[in-house]
């Protein structure tokens, strides 16, 4: 019998994916590790890699398809030595029900998946895909019949004037005599409509599911913010110390072994304020609060296909040249959609950070389902009185967007504090 490949779960909370392509086509040779599809998720579009050796023999579901179920059979293996006409005798464990005319029918149930078959797919390195849309003109008319004067619409037919694009002069917009022979020619005191032009751009299954667990945080989870200004000319300085020392041993290639970002700071900043205030390090669920022991900080990074947030594991631990590194070896990767699921799945806190674009204070929405997000702002000079004496100083806003049903106002303030406090002293 054909060897079954089935949609692989490429992640624990994954249904359902869209098979966005296939490497391989039927008749080809596939070997064990030969990448033969590709399957966009809710977090990267992913290279599948073939477990079974053979002959691909059939695609049941052909590049382009969205939304199939985890475990559905997507297409037919050949083992050696196995000859076409193996195909003939197979069939779905379960067929679709037969479609009763002007009655709603469910859809077919996907393969089960309790059957714990050895896989057929196994996923290696997510990939980037990109597809330019074409571009498309939207409709002239806004749906509605145009309101003309028989002989205006006389004139147009002879002419060859599009009323749609003729705006009318007479009582209530109507199109009249005059306003077509303007139009014609574009002769002088014509009035015309400029055709809307557009490009629609696919909604693909990332932004999708980005988009709905925004609106869900949004709409179910009681966010409460707190701001704060953190003075942050220490930090500024011992960065600059740091990145001093690193040039000053660079390697015989001239490139020092890190260079340390204000955000790197923020990250150690914030880590270690966790490990002071555990409980901001929590996630709220209806039967418990989950408070996690280890430090694992979420990161937004901007890519082509949408947010997404890499994670810093055990970041309490780790210097700031660990994490400088590691937080860039990320950044990289999640532009190039080539994460690991584990790489961004999970965390218990997330940092937000918009300062290098010139945004001074926003207000991050929470990611489900942790219950903290620190949004992060531009550094600016002011002017603070000391002493009866005006000092310039550099401040960074900070706002902490918090789920009040895990987090009150004040352990929202406390965190706060220790983060400005630890913000001083980064090391």
């Amino acid at each position: 019998m054909p060897i079954e490949i089935l949609m692989p779960a490429l992640s624990p909370t994954m249904t359902e994916g869209n098979l966005a392509k296939w490497s391989k086509k039927e008749g080809d040779t596939v070997k064990a590790g030969q990448v033969i599809a590709e399957i966009e998720t809710d977090k990267a579009t992913m290279e599948v890699e073939a477990v079974d050796e053979g002959t691909l023999g059939k695609i049941i579901v052909p590049a382009g398809t969205q939304g199939v179920k985890v475990n559905e059979v997507i297409a037919l293996l050949l083992a050696e030595g196995e000859d076409k006409k193996a195909l003939d005798s197979w069939k779905p464990k379960k067929s679709e029900p037969k479609k009763e005319e002007a009655k709603p029918v469910a859809a077919a149930p996907a393969a089960p998946s309790a059957a714990p078959a050895a896989p057929t797919m196994a996923p290696a390195a997510p990939v980037a895909r990109t597809a330019p849309p074409a571009p498309i003109a939207a409709p002239r008319g806004d749906g509605e019949r145009v309101k003309a004067s028989p002989l205006a619409r006389r004139i147009a037919g002879q002419r060859g004037v599009d009323l749609n694009a003729v705006i009318g002069s007479g009582p209530g917009g109507r199109i009249v005599k005059l306003d077509v022979e303007k139009a014609v020619g574009g002769g002088r005191g014509a009035v015309t409509r400029n055709p809307q032009e557009f490009v629609q751009i696919p909604n693909s299954n990332i932004r999708k599911i980005i988009a709905k667990r925004l609106t869900e945080s949004k709409q179910t989870v009681p966010h409460f913010y707190l701001t704060v200004e953190v003075e942050i000319d220490a930090l500024m300085e011992a960065r600059a110390q740091l990145n001093g020392h690193a040039a000053a041993k660079a390697g015989k290639d001239g490139k020092p072994a890190y260079k340390i970002s204000l955000n790197d700071l923020v990250i150690r900043a914030v880590a270690l304020s966790l490990r002071d205030k555990p409980t901001c390090n929590v996630s709220w669920y209806d039967d418990a609060i989950i408070q996690y022991n280890n430090i694992d900080i979420s990161v937004a990074v901007a890519t082509d296909s949408g947010l997404i947030t890499p994670i810093v594991r055990n970041a309490d631990q780790k210097t700031l040249p660990q994490i400088s590194n590691e937080m860039k070896d990320l950044a990289a990767r999640a532009r190039d959609n080539k994460l690991k699921p584990e790489e961004f799945q999970g965390g218990g806190f997330s940092i937000s950070n918009l300062g290098m674009y010139g945004v001074k204070n926003f207000q991050a929405i929470i990611n489900r389902p942790q219950a903290c997000i620190l949004a992060v702002g531009a550094g600016e000079q002011v002017v603070k009185l000391r002493e009866g004496q005006g000092v310039a100083v550099t401040v960074m806003s900070a706002t902490l967007s918090v789920d009040h049903r895990a987090v009150d106002g004040a352990l929202g303030a406390e965190f706060l504090q220790a983060s400005n406090a630890t913000s001083s002293s980064p090391y």
